[in-house]
């Protein structure tokens, strides 16, 4: 029965998903967006056929094949990239680590031109963030900035490779080792992007991956939290499930070997492991559901990271005759990035602005997206938080005045680049505007 209805699964997905044809200026050329076939629907349906709701045997294929992926001992699966942010930086906080735990009031490195849920889990464990400004070549820290922002208070860095390209990893884990920093690298634009030969997310003591459908695989919704230490494992897990401080899997039990042999807190001699509590944990497990999408999208990672790749050549190439007038992105050198977007800032002495330039893409149906919050510390949400700004943010406010960014994700085809391409070249070679 079972075989039958997957048969027929794919059939659905052969008479329901045909590709469309692309048609310059009529066809909308999205940012980013999930790409799939018929094996996303069956696995999806097989996972549904079991009616295991929540975290189940896809769930732990999928964190095997992440860890063995990246190259690191565990991957901790969550409900979203913000998910493993909050997850990530909150494990930090656990009384379980002694000195080096995070307290409330000590300081978190950053950067202000950033997405909010790099920096949210900060205040959310009643931390102090301190942002520092971005390069504009790179998109990524200002690694001089950073080493200044170092005070007595200073106890991680979290920080984005943003949209892809690595940030300097070299001088970021000098700077945490001699400083004695915890590193969380938000990986959640980079997967599979490499630093001198070796992937992102393999650098600080966390990293974190999103699957929303932006992103480089998607499971929906979804993300990861990954570390290479058993220690951080169990209380990743422990705050993704209510904090509890057990670690079996679920429907297990006794893995210790003394589930009524345990006396923590002011807790009874004796009192049931399994509803035992450490931290101050979440409910934060992905579904088995999403993790078998998520199985079917492993297995093309290498291909869409080639192609991401592909497209920001073939834009990077094709817009390079106007660098006079827009400023181009670069990779962080030591870097082979899996681009999560083009970034494109209009020079401030350009004969438009960019609220021009994409109202016209936007017009020709190429969709854009600014670079995320631009400049968090002007976001209403952080008026009256506590936060620390060392130097100034000055290329921070030129990525919220000046810059965007355009698609290259994989259902983006060599013809929808060239139309990009066209589109912009022929909106530059306008003559100067009144």
């Amino acid at each position: 029965m079972r075989e039958r209805i997957l048969k027929l699964v794919r059939e659905h997905h052969a008479e329901t998903w045909g590709r469309e044809q692309f048609e310059p200026g009529e066809t909308q050329i999205p940012v980013s967006g999930k790409v799939f076939d018929e094996e996303e629907l069956v696995h999806l349906v097989d996972a549904s056929l079991d009616f295991w709701l929540t975290t189940g045997r896809y769930a732990q294929q999928l964190e095997r094949g992440l860890a063995r992926f990246i190259g690191l001992r565990h991957a901790v699966l969550v409900n979203s990239g913000s998910s493993a942010n909050l997850v990530a930086l909150s494990s930090l906080t656990s009384s379980k680590l002694g000195d080096r735990r995070l307290c409330p009031g000590d300081e978190v490195l950053t950067v202000a031109a950033g997405f909010p849920t790099t920096v949210n889990p900060i205040l959310q464990n009643r931390l102090t963030p301190v942002f520092v400004d971005v390069e504009l070549a790179t998109g990524n820290v200002d690694v001089a900035a950073l080493e200044a922002a170092v005070g007595p208070r200073t106890r991680a860095v979290m920080i984005a490779h943003t949209l892809g390209n690595p940030f300097d990893l070299d001088a970021v884990t000098a700077l945490a080792r001699k400083h004695d920093l915890w590193l969380v690298e938000d990986n959640c634009d980079a997967l599979g992007s490499t630093y001198d030969g070796r992937l992102t997310g393999t650098f600080g003591d966390l990293a974190t991956v999103s699957f929303y459908p932006a992103h480089h695989i998607t499971t929906g919704e979804g993300g990861v939290v990954l570390t290479n230490k058993g220690r951080h494992k169990i209380l990743l897990e422990s705050f993704r499930d209510w904090g509890r401080d057990c670690w079996c899997e679920p429907g297990k039990s006794n893995t210790c070997g003394k589930r009524f042999d345990w006396q923590l807190g002011s807790l009874p001699h004796g009192y049931d492991h399994k509803y035992i509590y450490s931290h101050v944990g979440y409910n934060l497990k992905m579904t088995d559901m999403q993790a078998a999408v998520g199985v079917a999208q492993l297995g093309k990672l290498d291909g869409f990271i080639e192609a991401r790749k592909r497209n920001w050549r073939r834009l990077r190439e094709g817009l390079e005759p106007f660098e006079d007038l827009l400023m181009l992105p670069e990779p962080t050198p030591k870097s082979d990035p899996s681009w999560f977007g083009f970034t494109i800032h209009v020079r401030p002495d350009a004969p438009f602005d960019r609220r021009e330039l994409v109202t016209h893409l936007e017009e020709c149906n190429i969709a854009t997206r600014l670079v995320f919050a631009g400049n968090l510390t002007k976001q209403p949400a952080y008026a009256d938080v506590e936060y620390r700004v060392v130097g100034s943010l000055t290329n921070t406010d030129a990525v919220m005045n000046q810059a965007f960014w355009i698609g290259v994700y994989p259902g983006i085809t060599d013809h929808m680049v060239d139309y990009m391409v066209e589109t912009v070249a022929a909106f530059v070679r306008q003559p100067a505007r009144a």
